[in-house]
């Protein structure tokens, strides 16, 4: 099987669905054969970009979800289970980043931080694990940063500790799950999209938008990364893959 067949029909839920790289990983998937579940919290931008994509010949359901429940999560796996018999690769991708110093103390976007990127990562691990050990096969892709690499700091801290988490549960879910269930993390650099929009601190807020104007690259530069990982015969598991800017000092 090419490459070029390798994404063929094969299942794919992507979270974080209704813009950015989430968007543009779902249109570069369905244009190469995939059967897409777009799960997002906006009904009206996942109803536009199905229809997008059936209209160029594509499949593609969605379902209305916030990842920070895990019973929206496991409606969406049984929505790909009823709508196209399985699930294949299983896309954690939802995430905020509110960017300020820890001595603002803005513990509301602390927890906001965590029951997104950490928790919703892990009820959409418990949501699909279940079915991808019944089918003896599956894919967990969990985008992580490169803040989750090295500390965002100042003014990331906690937000670097929800994407070192997701690299953290990645690796012990690889290490757990054996042999046929593959895990990729996906750890990006400035990736134009809705994240740096997350800073409600003014000279946060203004510092991320000038940091992105100076490095951010198209978001379907991260949608090839994905591709990759996925189009891999199911012995090989793409475990990490980190991608930057090349003008990206950090």
């Amino acid at each position: 099987m090419s490459n070029n067949d390798a994404i063929a029909g094969k299942v794919i839920l992507i979270t974080g669905a209704s813009s950015g790289l989430g968007e543009s990983s779902a249109r570069l998937l369905a244009s190469r054969g995939a059967k897409l579940v777009l799960v997002a919290r906006r009904a009206e931008r996942l109803a536009q970009l199905v229809a997008e994509i059936s209209a160029a010949g594509g499949a593609a359901v969605y379902q209305v979800a916030d990842v920070t429940k895990p019973s929206d999560l496991q409606a969406a796996v049984a929505l790909a289970i009823s709508s196209f018999g399985r699930l294949d690769v299983m896309v954690n991708n939802a995430g905020l980043m509110a960017i300020a110093p820890m001595s603002e103390l803005r513990v509301a976007e602390w927890d906001q931080m965590i029951d997104i990127n950490i928790k919703g990562v892990l009820y959409g691990i418990a949501a699909a694990l279940p079915v991808f050990q019944q089918q003896n096969s599956g894919h967990f892709i969990n985008v992580s940063s490169v803040a989750g690499i090295k500390v965002f700091s100042p003014g990331g801290t906690v937000y670097s500790g929800t994407k070192f988490a997701v690299r953290a549960i990645s690796e012990g879910l690889r290490h757990e799950v054996g042999g046929a269930i593959r895990t990729t993390t996906i750890l990006p650099g400035a990736v134009a999209s809705e994240l740096k929009h997350g800073s409600k601190h003014s000279a946060s807020a203004e510092y991320v938008q000038a940091f992105y104007q100076q490095n951010e690259i198209p978001a379907d530069s991260v949608a090839r990364a994905i591709a990759y990982a996925v189009e891999q015969p199911a012995d090989v598991d793409i475990n990490e893959i980190v991608l930057r800017p090349t003008v990206q000092e950090f």
